[in-house]
């Protein structure tokens, strides 16, 4: 499971998922900030990562507009709210969890939620 991690989600909780061996990239690392949603998901689909964020509505919505489109997706993973977004450790870990549990990514078009 490879992950990209929006502008919402400190690149704190990239670093420390890359040192427990979670392939992820944050929208910090690589210097993609103020983008529009639409851009985050189609840099995350054209390098197979799963968009993680915590802006659920948009990415719905967005999700149906690639499924319609035929838009490559690799799948997005929503934090909920409450998940506080400075604890740091605790959302590397369920991502972490999560990554476990889809070692091989999600299903294109996928819309999973994050469980603490």
């Amino acid at each position: 499971m490879k992950y990209y991690l929006d502008e919402d989600l400190s690149p704190k909780v990239a670093a420390i998922l890359r040192k427990h061996g979670v392939d992820t990239v944050s929208a910090h690392d690589v210097e993609r900030l103020q983008l529009s949603d639409q851009e985050h998901l189609e840099f995350a689909a054209a390098a197979g990562r799963c968009l993680v964020t915590r802006n659920r509505n948009d990415f719905i919505t967005l999700t149906v507009h690639f499924f319609n489109e035929h838009r490559p997706h690799a799948g997005v993973l929503i934090i909920p709210y409450s998940l506080p977004g400075d604890r740091f450790q605790t959302v590397a870990r369920a991502i972490a969890k999560h990554a476990s549990l889809h070692p091989r990514g999600l299903p294109p078009y996928s819309i999973d939620f994050l469980k603490s």
